[in-house]
């Protein structure tokens, strides 16, 4: 019985492959960053309490990866695809959802920037937390380069989400009439923009969640929080 004889290369081929395979790999680890997310104990604290509470708040210090950890559940629920190790709120259908930081250029480097991808890089889209492979439909903003207005992501299920970019400088108007499943809050916005969140999440029996540094002292929003009856975790608080 015959065999092949072993392959050989030339040295310089075989790195040349070395460094292809390893560019496949790092692109498709870019392009499916969610895949490889896992959170940290207080950030896994913060995600379980999905389960029990509707209104969550992740509170500390910068680069502490309080939006990384809202980023991340964000493009899970958006996705429906849940890993193994998740404890918190679960959808089984697409999605309708808001995301919102302070000025539209912040809701757009920070927020749509952990999403999707730096938003003057097209060629990056994708290499977000929310997977290249289902981003689906994209519709830019008026009057902010680079910023969108709208996403369709596609669901495990089958299906699209929808995901909508908002900002606090625009007043509690622009924050009026649908119904949502889902709201995150990147930083502190005004209770009146927070009591307008609620009441999209109502009829959906959605849930909202904020993420934020605390800057000014104890406003109302705060209060809200560290006030209710909701149990209390270092760093986070829930309330029903």
């Amino acid at each position: 019985m015959s065999s092949l004889p072993p392959l050989s290369l030339p040295p310089e081929h075989l790195s040349a492959l070395l460094k292809a395979a390893q560019s496949t790999l790092a692109q498709r680890q870019a392009e499916n960053r969610l895949k490889y997310y896992r959170p940290y104990k207080k950030q896994a604290e913060f995600h379980n309490a999905g389960a029990q509470y509707r209104e969550r708040l992740f509170l500390c210090a910068n680069r502490f990866g309080k939006s990384e950890a809202g980023a991340a559940e964000t493009a899970i629920h958006l996705t429906g695809r849940y890993p193994d190790w998740w404890k918190g709120k679960r959808f089984d259908k697409p999605v309708r959802a808001w995301v919102a930081g302070v000025t539209g250029e912040s809701t757009r480097d920070i927020v749509q920037a952990k999403l999707i991808g730096p938003p003057a890089l097209e060629e990056k889209r994708g290499t977000g937390y929310l997977p290249k492979e289902c981003i689906g439909s994209v519709s830019p903003a008026r009057g902010i380069a680079n910023a969108i207005d709208i996403v369709s992501i596609k669901h495990a299920s089958g299906g699209y989400s929808e995901l909508g970019f908002k900002s606090y400088e625009k007043g509690r108007a622009k924050f009026q009439g649908a119904a949502l499943e889902l709201i995150w809050l990147d930083e502190e916005c005004p209770i009146d923009i927070y009591t307008e969140c609620l009441t999209r999440t109502n009829e959906t029996g959605g849930i909202i969640y904020a993420t934020m540094t605390p800057l000014m002292g104890m406003t109302e929003f705060l209060e809200h929080f560290l006030m209710s009856d909701g149990s209390k975790f270092e760093g986070f608080r829930g309330a029903t």
